[in-house]
């Protein structure tokens, strides 16, 4: 064979070479891009912004205290952000059945129907830690004992506005702590001094929660909290100086009836502060 045609056929080999490995290369790319495309296209469905939750309850108790001694319906409706850090949310409710509330024109005891609208944002700076600012706002009863509702209002003395200002952190796979701040005084979160001011609690709760037995779908816990005012003797949920106000279990189990499945909890709680023990039944109705 002349060595110019050896050449020339080892040169048309490479360039082949050359070409195949280019068309391999942009199929690969290719691929690549499509196997992308496709990642965000899932995400994209899978990712759901917005999130709507309804509960029924025997009654409805917060750090401690029983809120409302009746049954309610809560809902929720929440944003959360795609990296799911951040939750920007609001919470309501409105009992079945009414209380007792004091009109001081009429000097005559009312009904009043519990009615709460809360909202709230978290930061999730991990799984194991987050922050949060709680806007409660319980206006049961407002209008019916003699006064003007102002929703957006933080008056301390008009009583049913206050801000938490919380903290999150698991320390354990089964333990967590809370810990939350009332902020500024809020419904009546105050001492009145000699002189008729007013003197902010700033109080504190702290809880700690630790799950102690699961079983499939099946789980108890058992909590512990307390309150107290570096600044105060009395707090926002104490008469006194700070005192423990939460003890108990709660008990989470998912019912499944046929497709639906509805998470329920009851939890056993006693307030040794106030003597109070309660049994509060949750369900989850989506």
């Amino acid at each position: 064979m002349l060595p110019s045609f050896k050449n020339s056929i080892k040169q048309h080999s490479i360039k082949c070479a050359t070409i195949n490995f280019k068309n391999i290369l942009l199929l690969l790319i290719v691929m690549q891009n499509i196997s992308f495309v496709n990642a965000q296209e899932k995400e994209m469905v899978s990712y759901k912004p917005f999130k709507a939750n309804a509960h029924l309850k025997n009654m409805h108790t917060w750090h401690g205290s029983v809120v409302h001694p009746g049954a309610i319906f809560a809902t929720s409706l929440e944003y959360n952000s795609r990296n799911s850090k951040f939750t920007l949310g609001v919470w309501g409710g409105a009992g079945f059945s009414s209380t007792d509330v004091y009109n001081s024109y009429t000097q005559e005891n009312v009904s009043a129907n519990y009615k709460e609208f809360s909202m709230y944002a978290v930061y999730h700076f991990s799984d194991n830690f987050f922050i949060e600012a709680v806007s409660h706002n319980n206006y049961t009863g407002v209008e019916e004992r003699g006064d003007k509702l102002h929703f957006w209002s933080y008056d301390k003395t008009q009583g049913y506005n206050f801000v938490d200002l919380n903290f999150g952190v698991n320390v354990s796979k089964n333990t967590s702590l809370y810990l939350a701040t009332i902020l500024g005084g809020g419904s009546g979160d105050y001492e009145v001094e000699t002189n008729g001011s007013y003197k902010d609690s700033w109080t504190h709760y702290l809880e700690i929660k630790s799950k102690v037995w699961e079983k499939e779908d099946s789980k108890l816990s058992l909590f512990a909290g307390g309150a107290w005012s570096f600044i105060t003797d009395k707090t926002f949920y104490t008469e006194g100086k700070g005192n423990f106000i939460n003890v108990g279990a709660t008990f989470g189990q998912n019912i499944n009836l046929g497709s639906y499945n509805m998470p329920v909890e009851v939890m056993a709680m006693w307030n040794p502060e106030k003597q109070k023990t309660i049994l509060q039944l949750d369900l989850t109705i989506f």
